[in-house]
């Protein structure tokens, strides 16, 4: 039998302080010993040197105590062997209260299978942050916005995983404060990256967000994949997976129930948007499944003012939701959506197969452009199977601003009995089709290729091979 290591932590004084109700934890050494105990291997970007536990931190998870000073002093700890092999700190079994902590680079948290990361209900745990240079304001109001739950900014190599360990938001007093418009800042999002490269979010069950749930944004180089989202299909903005201005990203095996697009793709808002000027490309999402009554399965825009291009999506499913891919832009929001590719969509239960918007609106403030026009071009869908659909394509493009180059191929669609009036609507869009049942308007004539494109060739992050990491618990 092959023996395995694990680092531990020697043991250094903790003092308490018990006025201030601050714990201050020295810095921890690592050193490594041999065990005989359960082991465990997960799959990763980078494997850790050294391994510490959240309960060697004087973590509780009962479920009542706040473990933010713990995880916010685990991680100062464990960032101190970021240039020695970095660290994995590990989150067992119990509930684990905690309000805003951020994470460091070369690390990873790993939440085990009958753990729970617990988000608190106290907004005095969420300190609030300056707007997003690319956004001018908080999405949800004017002001600034609480920091997420789990976050970090500028890290290199940082990974969120575990074998189906659960993130909970407990979002639902979040989404009375905002639907009764009490709240001045934008809710946390359940985890943001920013400006960070190398971050992988995977194996991880996560509910009930307060608002988006996993947004790297200005970001690079991102696997996110084998996640399970949910929430309430009436719970305001609770999109699954947004990546925002971000390049190289592979969104993979991924199940979807939301109140909000499953997976939306943004890269800023209006005139911030292009002024800050960084575009989301080179993105692949697959095997996404996704359940939303009022969102789509893949969303690009609204916000996408900065440019989205080369962007793939394979083997989609889709039950219940509003619409399979929808293009979401207005005047003021300039920049473009171009190269986009789908192939393989098999839908049940949706209002719109097809849906673009060039009218969506919702402007920060006063300051945009209306002359800020948007080019959508080069929309390619191929292999799409549909049934009990209201309405097959609402296509809608800008007045003098026409959305060009869409492309449909092989592509069935049974109308249900709740039909709309019109089976297809196209206003100021043109393109190809071929092989679609039924048949679309005129400016989506049947004389296109017999197969819409798609490109032969990989993306960088679709070549990135997982290592296989692992610890010893006793």
């Amino acid at each position: 039998m092959a023996f395995y290591q694990r680092s531990t932590l020697s043991t250094n004084l903790v003092a308490t302080l018990m006025i201030l109700g601050l714990i201050r934890f020295s810095f921890v050494e690592c050193r490594r010993k041999l065990l005989f105990e359960s082991y465990a291997a997960y799959p990763a970007i980078n494997c850790r040197k050294h391994t510490a536990f959240l309960t060697e931190f004087g973590g509780n998870g009962d479920g009542i105590t706040s473990n933010t000073a713990v995880f916010q002093a685990a991680v100062q700890n464990l960032s101190q062997v970021a240039d020695d092999g970095g660290a994995q700190l590990v989150v067992p079994p119990g509930k684990w209260l905690t309000g805003s902590f951020n994470l460091t680079s070369h690390f990873t948290l790993f939440i085990q299978s009958g753990a729970v990361i617990i988000a608190s209900e106290d907004a005095e745990e969420y300190p609030v942050v300056e707007p997003l240079p690319s956004y001018g304001q908080g999405r949800d109001g004017p002001g600034g916005r609480f920091s997420s739950l789990i976050g970090g900014s500028h890290l290199t190599d940082v990974v969120v995983t575990g074998d189906n360990g659960t993130i909970d938001g407990q979002g639902s007093i979040w989404w009375k404060k905002f639907n009764r418009k009490k709240l001045k800042s934008t809710r946390p999002y359940l985890i943001e990256l920013m400006y960070s490269n190398q971050v992988q979010i995977s194996n991880l069950t996560l509910i009930d967000s307060p608002s988006w749930f996993v947004h790297p944004v200005y970001s690079s180089d991102i696997i996110i994949q084998d996640l399970t989202i949910r929430a309430p299909v009436d719970s305001p903005n609770t999109d699954g997976i947004i990546p925002d201005s971000c390049n190289n990203v592979k969104i993979q095996d991924v199940r979807v129930v939301s109140g909000n697009d499953c997976v939306a793709v943004k890269s800023g808002w209006d005139e911030y948007g292009v002024r800050f000027g960084v575009p989301t490309e080179q993105v692949i999402i697959r095997r996404l499944t996704c359940n939303s009554p009022n969102g789509s399965v893949i969303a690009l825009g609204s916000e996408m003012s900065g440019g989205i291009k080369n962007i793939r999506a394979e083997d989609i499913t889709a039950i219940n939701s509003q619409s399979g891919v929808r293009i979401k832009t207005s005047p003021g929001r300039g920049a473009y959506i171009t190269d986009i590719f789908v192939d393989g969509m098999n839908l049940q239960t949706m209002d719109y197969v097809f849906w673009t918007t060039g009218s969506y609106g919702e402007h920060p403030d006063l300051g945009f452009d209306s002359r800020a026009l948007p080019v959508v071009d080069r929309i390619n869908y191929r292999n799409v199977v549909a049934e009990d659909v209201k309405m097959a394509g609402n296509m809608g493009g800008i007045d003098n601003d026409p959305f060009t180059g869409i492309c449909l191929s092989n592509v069935t669609i049974g109308i249900g009995t709740q039909q709309e009036n019109l089976v297809w609507n196209c206003t100021y869009v043109s393109g190809v089709s071929s092989n679609v049942i039924p048949e679309p308007c005129d400016v989506l004539t049947e004389k296109g290729p017999s197969d819409c494109e798609y490109p032969p060739d990989a993306i960088g992050i679709d070549m990135v091979e997982l290592k296989t990491c692992s610890f010893s618990s006793v």
